[in-house]
């Protein structure tokens, strides 16, 4: 899957992934390849990634929402900061 984050200043994150969980409105939730497509609400939380070599990477994230279509990812969140 490819994945995009974009904040209001720059473009975030470009690449492909395995996984992305996301805080949605809702609770927290999982896409994966061939997920069917949506348009979500994202609230302040956590953003786990998972690459396509494994890594896993964590992001804070104030607001937003996230759009899959076709294994193509657009996360677009208002700010995002990485978590050590």
């Amino acid at each position: 899957m490819e994945l995009v984050v974009l904040t209001p200043e720059q473009e975030f994150f470009n690449g492909e992934v395995k996984s992305v969980t996301v805080p949605g409105a809702s609770g927290e939730f999982e896409v994966l390849e061939n997920h069917a497509p949506l348009v979500s609400e994202i609230t302040s939380g956590t953003v786990k990634l998972v690459l396509k070599n494994g890594e896993k990477m964590l992001f804070e994230v104030n607001k937003g929402f996230l759009e899959v279509i076709n294994n193509d990812l657009a996360l677009l969140v208002n700010e995002i900061k990485p978590i050590d």
